[in-house]
């Protein structure tokens, strides 16, 4: 999975970037001191490897793994080329997600773009900008089709080019492609046109210190940008980005400890990853073993073969059967082998839609 964090300059962005992947981007009180994205790659915090591979003393643990791309800031009049225009357009096509960092926090010390702290005005901002250059890539398309379209000779030219109609006078009013109702074909065509505005976004509230702990409603900035996420059914969390910073340099132990004190449960990272997966319809199956304990990420609705083949091609060609069981019930039984004596190993077919958390072993033959 990909994520492409992006928000105006100087809303805490890289900061936040900087504290989940540790990359070290460089941070600056000015605009566009990001000017080529850095990417970092994150494990995908999972605390059920830890107990596995415990459990089968496992000589190497392998993560579920996210890359982060940290998109160089934007500006009002992106689109047409102000600021870094359309370099940091061309990053955010390559990415699943989109995580939005919006600023909810005063500092006179920090510059604002607009003079001003209001940040569903600054969603408004990057929304527009991604929506007019997405515009622009319609009326591309529409050109190259536009004589295989006419007369309806080529009948899949003339339905595209009575989609693109549709989505153009979508966009024109200022509404993103992920608003759009679409019929099946309607978003196998709208899938292949790769729009800015399509893609699924976590919104990322971007708190002041003296404000973590506190009940994120009674926060009005916060309290705008999660009304703004539900109308467009985006997700949304808070993190304080300087205190994620500060945790990234902690060990575990002591982290855990300041969160504690603030009465949080867990970081930013994994609030973020769970919106994240929550948001693309994602799940996590696990293999187990002395040699390897795995997290392996797929889409919520895989079947058995599907989710073998992310292992190996092979898996999903010879597929025979998925011997299942779930994680806790695993841990209960005190391994695979007490599992199966209980009764409590599940033998699944092709048809098997997978779960998360199943611990599965594929029986194949190719």
């Amino acid at each position: 999975m990909k994520l492409g964090v992006v928000g105006l300059p100087n809303v805490g962005k890289s900061t936040l970037f900087n504290a989940i992947t540790h990359a070290g981007a460089e941070m600056a009180n000015y605009p566009f001191c990001t000017i080529e994205p850095n990417v970092g790659v994150v494990a995908v915090p999972d605390e059920r490897l830890d107990k596995l591979a415990a459990l089968y003393n496992s000589k190497k643990v392998t993560p579920a793994v996210i890359e982060f791309v940290d998109i160089a800031g934007l500006v009002k009049g992106a689109s047409r080329g102000e600021g870094l225009g359309n370099k940091f357009l061309s990053h955010i096509r390559e990415v699943d997600a989109v995580v939005h960092v919006v600023r909810c926090f005063e500092d006179e010390n920090v510059t604002h773009v607009e003079n001003s702290i209001d940040p569903v005005r600054d969603i408004g901002t990057i929304n527009l900008e991604l929506i007019l250059a997405d515009v622009e890539a319609v009326e591309k398309r529409q050109d190259r089709i536009r004589n295989a379209a006419r007369g309806g000779a080529d009948k899949n030219a003339a339905a595209e080019f009575a989609f693109l109609e549709k989505l153009l006078a979508h966009l024109d009013k200022g509404l993103p492609a992920s608003a759009l109702a679409v019929t099946d074909e309607e978003k196998a065509m709208l899938d292949n046109l790769f729009l800015l505005s399509s893609k699924p976004v976590v919104y990322c509230a971007n708190i002041a210190e003296k404000d973590m702990g506190a009940d994120e409603d009674s926060l009005p900035l916060v309290r705008a940008v999660k009304e703004y996420a539900a109308m467009h059914h985006a997700g949304v969390i808070v993190v304080c980005a300087k205190t994620e910073e500060e945790l990234a340099e902690m060990d575990p132990d002591d982290a855990a400890l300041f969160l504690e004190e603030f009465g949080l449960k867990e970081s930013g990272l994994s609030k973020l990853i769970k919106a994240s997966y929550a948001l693309l319809g994602l799940i996590s199956y696990l293999t187990a073993g002395e040699k390897e304990t795995r997290a392996w990420t797929i889409a919520a609705g895989t079947k058995a073969p599907q989710a073998a083949g992310k292992i190996h091609s092979d898996f999903e060609k010879g597929f025979i059967r998925a011997e299942v069981v779930d994680y806790e019930t695993l841990l209960e039984c005190g391994g695979y082998n007490g599992a199966r004596e209980k009764g409590k190993v599940r033998s699944e077919g092709k048809d098997y839609v997978m779960k998360d958390g199943d611990v599965v072993l594929f029986r194949f033959n190719v």
